[in-house]
């Protein structure tokens, strides 16, 4: 059996599933916020992301907050959808285009989401989830 791949919709309902998280926005744009802090969010078109075959600026980056620099590293080196621009050097989040989310698995989202969660959420709220789990 292959796994499912993921979707807009798995987004919401991944980041709503986990505690205390609204949505909210960044920039005027959606975003999945724990306690006023984005750790998932819908980026405006920006002139450090830049489509490399229409030259136009991507209208379709999600960011997602990573733990740490190493996190970052491992997501970007892969032979995978996730990027970063220079404007994110020394910021922990990795960027995603809307239209490669199906290169993922849904267990992959989901384990990214809760990942850039655990990066913004307080430490008590995140042990307490774990600690449940």
């Amino acid at each position: 059996m292959t796994a499912r791949r993921a979707r807009l919709e798995d987004l919401a309902e991944i980041a709503l599933a986990l505690p205390e998280v609204e949505e909210g926005t960044s920039w005027g744009r959606l975003a999945y916020v724990v306690r006023k802090r984005s750790f998932v969010h819908f980026r405006e078109p920006r002139p450090d992301a830049v489509d490399p075959d229409t030259g136009e600026r991507m209208d379709d980056v999600i960011l997602f907050a990573v733990g740490d620099q190493n996190d970052k590293d491992s997501l970007v080196a892969s032979d995978s959808p996730w990027f970063t621009t220079p404007h994110f050097d020394g910021y922990n989040a990795v960027l995603l285009r809307e239209r490669d989310l199906g290169r993922l698995t849904r267990r992959e989202l989901e384990e990214v989401v809760t990942d850039a969660w655990a990066a913004k959420a307080p430490k008590r709220l995140v042990e307490a989830y774990f600690d449940e789990a």
